[in-house]
């Protein structure tokens, strides 16, 4: 399929996120700002940059529902970014981490946030009303190198993680407080923060993007290895099937994969 327009928007773009209704862009040109683009009559003009980290810009997400940006660094800083009037202003993300921020998603009801790092630890981000800040608990010792990528389950709780270890790993991130009992679902409804639910050693190389299909089935994670995995009935004993390509290491996976009745 040919491409409707194209654009350069910088020699470089670390990564990238759209607005709910896919007429703004933000991204990162490989620095330590944001910058916003708006699509205003066939043109792409800058709107807005945000400057707060002090280090490459390695993940962002732009809510659905609420309109918000998160954003993670190289400087170990996460911010989440509300549009005040003409402006975006930043709040304090709480993430305790030694080593870079590496990925970063809302999860579906937008009350938390996940982060993927260098330090092999995963934040999950909550708001503290009281304080006007967002705090993290953290899932450590569950991997062994460096979390690439972060994908949450439709049900809120579950979440999928890839690792440059080759492993893909789903673990609960029940919050008391912030999650409720009826979010869960049987498999995972005796688990606690942080338990792992399922490690998947199908890679033997680094693996770098995961995602789940809308109604949860089924996983699917891709690896340097240029494979990209499928798996149902994620649990103790899940089904998995593979698809080999013959192109360059395979870094995401999107929605476009999936289809609920098959692969």
């Amino acid at each position: 399929m040919a491409a409707v327009a194209v654009h350069q928007f910088a020699q470089c773009i670390t990564c990238h996120a759209w607005s709910p209704d896919q007429s703004m862009v933000a991204f990162c040109p490989n620095n330590n700002e944001v910058h916003i683009y708006k699509l205003l009559e066939d043109k792409w003009e800058k709107v807005h940059v945000l400057q707060k980290h002090d280090q490459i810009v390695t993940g962002i997400d732009w809510s659905g529902r609420s309109n918000r940006i998160v954003t993670v660094s190289h400087d170990r800083n996460s911010y989440v970014w509300n549009q005040e009037g003409a402006e975006w202003v930043p709040t304090l993300v709480i993430l305790r981490l030694n080593r870079a921020a590496l990925c970063v998603q809302w999860s579906p009801r937008e009350n938390k946030f996940a982060v993927g790092s260098g330090a092999k630890t995963v934040c999950i981000c909550y708001y503290e009303q009281e304080n006007n800040w967002w705090v993290s608990k953290l899932i450590r010792k569950k991997h062994d190198s460096s979390v690439t990528s972060v994908a949450w389950h439709p049900n809120n709780i579950l979440l999928a993680t890839t690792s440059t270890d080759g492993k893909c790993r789903v673990f609960s991130t029940f919050i008391k407080g912030v999650d409720t009992r009826e979010s869960k679902t049987s498999s995972s409804s005796d688990s606690k923060f942080g338990e792992q639910i399922v490690q998947l050693d199908l890679s033997f190389s680094w693996a770098f993007g995961v995602k789940w299909s809308p109604s949860g089935n089924t996983l699917a994670y891709v690896g340097h290895n240029s494979m990209i995995y499928f798996v149902d009935d994620v649990g103790p004993s899940p089904l998995a099937q593979n698809v080999a390509f013959r192109n360059l290491p395979l870094r995401d996976v999107g929605p476009i994969c999936f289809r609920e009745n098959g692969h």
